[in-house]
């Protein structure tokens, strides 16, 4: 074996791989091979494209990109429609409970609300967590939940009207 290269175990090359994706754009498993190489990291291409399934990776039309960035490639103008539209599919109602927001949707509703709300990006949305037909949304406080419950609503109050808003 070349002495330039390491042996790296699974754990050691997920660590490598995500400090490679840190660097910049990476578009292909050829690239990431040979910018592994470059670290004296050989890997197999199976071993490779199984390590990007394990470590969520996905590959849009820039590229590879961590989950993190997933939400960051849409523009806000995007997620903020697609959240709208979520709301007005899906929700059945809104309530402000403490400092979490308890959204209500049909069976199997959950998980897009839950979903679009992450991806939405707003300050006050600290995180979901979505069963069946419940989301529960967590917010720093009782004034943020509030805040939260009224936008949702008036989102769904405009469900018949336009898109706006």
């Amino acid at each position: 074996m070349n002495e330039n290269h390491i042996e790296f175990g699974t754990t050691r090359r997920h660590e490598a791989i995500r400090d490679v994706m840190r660097g910049g754009e990476v578009r292909s498993q050829a690239e990431l091979r040979e910018l592994l190489r470059r670290r004296g990291i050989v890997v197999a291409q199976p071993t490779l494209s199984r390590d990007l399934r394990a470590l969520g990776l996905a590959k849009t039309p820039r590229g590879y990109v961590v989950p993190d960035a997933i939400v960051q490639f849409a523009p806000t103008a995007t997620r903020d429609a697609n959240l709208k539209r979520v709301i007005r599919t899906f929700v059945v109602s809104v309530q402000a409970a403490s400092s979490l927001v308890v959204v209500r949707t049909p069976p199997a509703g959950a998980h897009p609300v839950a979903r679009a709300l992450d991806e939405a990006d707003s300050p006050d949305v600290l995180g979901t967590i979505a069963g069946d037909d419940t989301v529960f949304v967590a917010t720093p406080g009782e004034r943020a939940a509030r805040a939260v419950a009224r936008r949702l609503t008036a989102v769904l109050e405009k469900r018949g009207g336009e898109a706006g808003g």
